[in-house]
């Protein structure tokens, strides 16, 4: 609840700009201050006037006026510079350290700011909001879209700069990362990390001349070779033979198959399928990145992912029954899925962290000339009315579901701000 009332403060939401102190001063806020999520006073340098004197100071907000004692401060000289004490209840007198009275008011808003609040945080609905949004003016939708567009790319640079750093500046690694992280389509995309994590590039490039060592390396690491069930199968015989010996050579220990989910995904997404294709882009040496940076426009970035499995996982999406025919490694909706998840990020990332900042326009200029996603949580949004017309607000979209409606943290969305800062002054 003080987290509310902070809030409340911040934003100046409360009802009336007339505010009196328990002891019957008149109070007018001209400067709420600097919110401070660190230790001491909740808000730094504020600024009030009372009884026409301006004092500029620091204020601290408690749902009970007990919680000053409660809490020490009356007994701490940080808290000594506290030029007003706001609260909800107001049920006792607080003083400094040195016994002078602080000046004390109670904060009131609307009884439809907790109602509201109420209803966005513990409503049981997807979008609590999606019958308000018609409220919202359409520019104000727009501008949050886009902030929540860079919100997304930035998070993403954070997690790539990580990448960066452990792997020594070394951007093909990013890539490789990235990219067997971004095969594993949501699914998998955790475990495909881990396998990349646990098989780098420099053990795969020891053997990039052969695509049966790589497979070998990639599907033993990734304990899928284990529990294979014997039917005879020729391949598996010569992975299990060849990741034998690796494994030994090199002190490899694989990871837990449980780790891969088959369930409900279509066969094609399957993680041997999508492991040979990672396999595949190491064979004959990984410069994946390199060429990412040399590509020219979508088109030739769609004929980086184009490509075709051969040999065994030309017609198998598992170990065991042949396929009748032949089917391309990705089609272009995953391709789609490759260009934002993997392409734009790389782009925007080495733009951040090499100044290069006409290749974080590529990023952008690349998103907002792909198709947007299909998936639920985008038709969720688009049912609710907001427009979804390219893949840089669906990329917006997703930040702002996963980030804000799912952690319902609608106090910091500003489409939920608008809403409880109408229900506060109502």
């Amino acid at each position: 609840m003080e987290q509310l009332l902070q809030y409340v403060w911040q934003h100046r939401l409360w009802r009336s700009e007339d505010m009196v102190t328990n002891d019957g001063h008149r109070v007018r806020v001209l400067d709420p201050g600097l919110l401070n999520r660190d230790a001491g006073p909740d808000f730094f340098n504020a600024k009030v006037e009372i009884d026409g004197n301006v004092w500029v100071g620091n204020v601290e907000i408690h749902v009970r006026a007990t919680d000053w004692r409660r809490h020490g401060h009356d007994r701490d000289r940080a808290y000594d510079n506290v030029v007003l004490h706001v609260v909800q209840y107001d049920d006792a007198p607080v003083y400094r350290t040195n016994g002078e009275r602080i000046p004390q008011v109670v904060l009131e808003c609307s009884p439809r700011f907790g109602e509201s609040l109420d209803c966005l945080v513990n409503a049981r609905t997807e979008l609590p909001c999606a019958s308000q949004l018609s409220q919202i003016p359409a520019l104000a939708i727009t501008e949050w879209v886009q902030a929540l567009a860079f919100e997304r790319l930035h998070g993403k640079v954070d997690h790539l700069r990580e990448l960066r750093d452990l792997y020594a500046g070394s951007w093909e690694d990013v890539c490789y990362v990235s990219l067997a992280r971004t095969l594993g389509f949501g699914i998998n995309s955790d475990a495909l990390e881990r396998l990349a994590r646990r098989t780098p590039l420099r053990l795969l490039h020891k053997h990039c001349d052969s695509l049966l060592q790589l497979e070998a390396l990639l599907l033993g690491q990734a304990g899928l070779l284990q529990d294979v069930k014997d039917n005879g199968d020729p391949y598996v015989e010569q992975l299990r033979r060849e990741y034998a010996f690796l494994a030994n050579k090199f002190s490899l220990r694989p990871m837990e198959d449980a780790a891969w989910k088959l369930f409900r995904i279509r066969p094609q997404n399957f993680p041997y399928r999508r492991i040979a294709l990672l396999a595949h882009f190491v064979h004959d040496g990984f410069n994946l990145m390199h060429r990412i940076l040399e590509c020219d426009g979508e088109k030739e970035l769609r004929q980086l992912f184009q490509v075709e499995l051969t040999g065994y996982w030309s017609r198998h999406y598992t170990f065991g029954k042949e396929q009748a025919t032949a089917t391309a490694a990705l089609s272009q909706s995953s391709i789609d899925i490759v260009l934002i998840n993997l392409v734009a990020p790389l782009y925007y990332a080495f733009g951040e962290l090499t100044d290069d900042y006409q290749m974080s326009d590529r990023a952008i200029a690349l998103l907002e000339s792909l198709r947007p996603e299909q998936n639920a949580i985008v038709a969720t949004f688009v049912r609710a009315g907001i427009h979804c017309d390219d893949a840089l607000t669906s990329q917006a979209l997703i930040q702002l579901r996963k980030a804000y409606c799912d952690a319902r943290k609608c106090i910091y969305c500003r489409i939920g701000h608008r809403l409880l800062s109408q229900a506060a002054r109502g």
